[in-house]
């Protein structure tokens, strides 16, 4: 697949996406935290992203929201769904889920909230879902004691794109590899013929470095690990939750073990260097107290003589001898002379310190004795070289003990980078699970049966499928859930929606848009049971707010036109769109959509307080539901809010006047209900 065929996808975008190990496939997998991981791509882009390869995938170009309306009941589908996330990868992984005109889409995404809505979204788990985030890359790495070497140009050039964590250095012959290996702690030479190459430091040829980076530059791996192991132990807490729960993550178990993924972070600092090994630790500590332990050692033994001279009797009194000395005057002869037994102590101690200081082996042991010696003075000087020397084989040490940890934890954590991966990907699209679980249960949710058009049926036209909702009831009404009033209704054709003012006609309507779309989103819908036909486009067309001036009204009807212009397979929804105009035109203007819509056999929903009007303008027999109203009582409207087929309801000016004759009588109420 190219990525520039899925829509949204610029060269630009492309550009960036090949930058991931596996564009086509991370792309097509869905995965919105690995798309991301592309430069310049943040998670909401990711997830467009997706939504594209998934509409590329299986052939879904259409657009199913076909109005503003319907755009924004689909907003707030999404938004019930996001409500119930933990982490913000959920909330842009939902958004890979959209009304879909494609069977094997609606097919695929409800064959995943079938098995999401099993889930049990138990508290522990989202507790721990809290700190889950996507994996990282981190920074690149410099290492600056080690480098690569070649005498190939495109070796060199392949290198240095391949390994920006190393310097790769030119070199011509065994020479230029020598004056490196005295440069660097360890050299890796590219090149075959430089095989038996026999130079001092630590050189080794190795043509295939390029193709081990774990081997070459294990600091790559370990700062991974390293980045993301809060991320890590997060994930882990995860399945060991949802595993207590009873409800693992995933069938097989965790695809690392926790405790072999924990051991191995237990051996990596945060900075990803090794952390917990003795030895290194006890060599890091030494090159790093070297300079403070040199000059301790020195007071050690400059306290030595400095007590061994005031207790001599020496030519002079002690005491003028120490001024003396003390002034800086030469006195290495008389040191040497009077004191050499003191001065050999004095020394011998300052050597002992520093090997206990700095918990040096007996082989560094023999290094730092050439420290202090040499000729006898006071204070005792010490080597600047001697010093340097130890410093080098300590660091040399350091480094060899260091680089061999890594390429052991490298070679533990090579074979976990995969399943880490799975690990936290799986964490993650747990939570998308469960927010589908927790919207299915807080809305007492079911699948709904999303049927095919109807087509040609013993060479006639078979009607509209429709939609069929029982015991629908809505999450978007301003009042609990608990006490929304359940709803039945079904439609198959173009019908009138009747009823009396604030009886439910719009939230009807809004119900009917939110399981479709819901519906063909994959997603369970709010009703005890529903069927719904796959529709190409909802078309759903708000109330208008008060009569239209002549522009906006044209505007307004090429709309329709447009609309009954289109193509089959459309789910139709109008609110009163006789607040256009005058309640005449009005009518008549109903009327012809209606009759173009039936043609077509669609699927077409009209609130309407015109229905009688309609019905007697329109050239076929307009079907008409009500939602009755059960009367008045104590001037509240009590209202049945499941629209009844083929009723023609009763507006609340006829409620109250039927009430007034019933209460009061009289021939005036009397003749003013007959006109109903």
């Amino acid at each position: 697949m190219e990525l520039e065929a899925i829509p949204g996808v610029g060269a630009k975008t492309a550009a960036s996406l090949r930058e991931l190990d596996d564009p086509v496939a991370t792309v097509e997998s869905g995965d919105v935290a690995a798309i991301a991981r592309a430069p310049g791509v943040n998670e909401a882009r990711a997830a467009r992203i997706a939504r594209g390869a998934i509409r590329r995938r299986h052939g879904d170009d259409g657009r199913v929201l076909a109005t503003d309306r319907a755009r924004e009941l689909y907003r707030e589908a999404i938004d019930l769904l996001r409500e119930r996330t933990v982490t913000d990868y959920a909330a842009k992984r939902l958004e890979t889920f959209y009304p879909s005109a494609s069977a094997s889409r609606i097919a695929e995404a409800q064959s995943f909230a079938a098995d999401a809505a099993d889930r049990d979204p138990d508290p522990a788990v989202r507790e721990a879902l809290a700190d889950c985030a996507p994996l990282s890359d981190p920074p690149t790495v410099r290492v600056r004691d080690r480098c690569l070497a070649t005498a190939d140009a495109e070796t060199l050039a392949r290198a240095e794109a391949e390994v920006p964590e190393l310097s790769v250095e030119t070199v011509e012959d065994a020479r230029d590899v020598s004056e490196l290996g005295r440069s660097y702690a360890s050299v890796i030479v590219l090149d075959e013929s430089f095989a038996g190459l026999d130079v001092e430091g630590d050189v080794s040829v190795r043509p295939d470095a390029l193709e081990a980076p774990a081997e070459t530059v294990p600091e790559r791996l370990l700062a991974f690990f390293a980045e993301n192991r809060d991320r890590l132990e997060a994930a882990a807490a995860v399945h060991e939750a949802a595993a207590a729960a009873g409800d693992p993550v995933s069938g097989g178990g965790p695809p690392v073990a926790l405790d072999r993924l924990r051991d191995a972070l237990s051996r990596l600092d945060d900075d990803g260097t090794i952390a917990g090994d003795a030895e290194l630790d006890r060599l890091t500590a030494a090159v790093d107290d070297l300079d403070a332990a040199v000059s301790t050692a020195a007071s050690v033994a400059d306290d030595r003589l400095r007590e061994a001279i005031r207790e001599r009797d020496v030519t002079i009194e002690g005491t003028d001898f120490l001024s003396l000395v003390e002034q800086g005057a030469r006195v290495d002869s008389l040191l040497d002379r009077e004191l050499a037994d003191e001065y050999d102590a004095a020394v011998d101690a300052a050597r002992e310190h520093l090997a206990d200081a700095l918990r040096l082996e007996p082989e560094e042991a023999e290094l730092a004795e050439r420290v202090f010696g040499g000729d006898p003075s006071f204070p005792v000087d010490h080597d600047e070289s001697a010093v340097s020397r130890l410093r080098t084989e300590l660091s040399a040490a350091r480094d060899r003990r260091a680089a061999k940890l890594k390429a052991d934890l490298a070679s533990d954590l090579g074979d976990l980078r995969q399943p880490v991966e799975e690990l936290v990907r799986d964490a993650l699209e747990l939570d998308v699970e469960l927010a589908v679980a927790r919207f299915a249960r807080d809305f007492d949710c079911t699948l709904p049966e999303v049927v095919e058009p109807a087509g040609d049926d013993d060479g006639g036209e078979a009607p509209p499928a429709g939609f069929r909702i029982e015991g629908g009831r809505s999450p978007l009404l301003d009042v609990d859930f608990p006490d929304v009033e359940p709803v039945d209704y079904g439609v198959s054709g173009a019908t009138l929606l009747s009823g009396v003012n604030s009886g439910g006609k719009t939230s009807t309507l809004d119900l009917v848009a939110l399981v479709v779309v819901l519906a063909q989103m994959g997603m369970p819908v709010p009703a005890e049971s529903a069927t719904v036909e796959r529709f190409e486009e909802i078309h759903y067309y708000a109330k208008s707010q008060g009569t239209l001036d002549a522009g906006a009204f044209e505007a307004t009807l090429r709309d329709f036109g447009d609309l009954v212009d289109g193509a089959d397979g459309r789910l139709v929804l109008v609110d009163e769109l006789e607040s256009i105009t005058e309640p005449g035109a009005s009518a008549k203007i109903i009327a012809g959509i209606l009759e173009a819509l039936d043609d077509q056999d669609a699927t077409a929903v009209f609130v309407s307080h015109l229905a009688r009007e309609i019905r007697a303008a329109a050239d076929f027999e307009v079907a008409v539901d009500g939602i009755e109203a059960a009367g008045l009582v104590d001037g509240e409207l009590r209202v049945n809010r499941s629209p009844k087929k083929g009723h023609l309801a009763r507006s609340t000016p006829e409620l109250i006047v039927e009430k007034l004759a019933d209460d009061r009588g009289g021939e005036f109420y009397g003749d003013l209900l007959e006109k109903f």
